[in-house]
């Protein structure tokens, strides 16, 4: 068991949301899911928690109510080793929800997302600061991250 997991608040999508990750990722499964009893404070035989794992990460979602919504102040970054890779998660993961700058997506449950070639980083990591300060200069014109396009900027004299 890993020492800290992502515990994701829902209002009441939970376990449709838990699906739609192992949908969406290919290395994922859905484990338990624990239901309200008559105690509450759900409806007797919602949902209360579902666990799921992506990657080998576990994480817990919380069927809790209206209280707490998601910000893009927390968010997943997927390393992506080719543009097949960003245009697959970028397509499934945005669809129903919204797409920001720089790679940065929200789910259709309000959860944000990185979708981030590993290229990038090595490119803005660049001992050339030339180089690198192209490429963040091409990717902040960017909502969904072309890897293409990173590479005409760093190669630009």
């Amino acid at each position: 068991m890993q020492k800290i997991t992502p515990f994701l608040w829902f209002d009441n999508q939970a376990e449709q949301a838990v699906h739609f990750y192992a949908s969406v990722f290919k290395n994922a499964k859905v484990g338990k899911v624990a239901r309200y009893g008559e105690a509450g404070p759900g409806p007797a035989g919602s949902v209360m928690v579902a666990t799921f794992e992506i990657e080998g990460l576990a994480f817990t979602a919380l069927n809790g109510g209206p209280n707490f919504k998601f910000t893009p102040a927390v968010s997943f970054v997927i390393d992506c080793k080719s543009q097949a890779e960003v245009d697959y998660f970028w397509e499934k993961l945005a669809e129903g929800g919204r797409t920001d700058q720089c790679g940065w997506l929200q789910d259709r449950f309000g959860l944000s997302w990185q979708v981030t070639p590993t290229v990038l980083i090595e490119m803005l990591n660049d001992p050339d600061p030339a180089k690198s300060q192209r490429v963040m200069a091409a990717m902040m014109q960017m909502t969904k991250i072309e890897i293409p396009k990173l590479h005409e900027a760093y190669e630009a004299a």
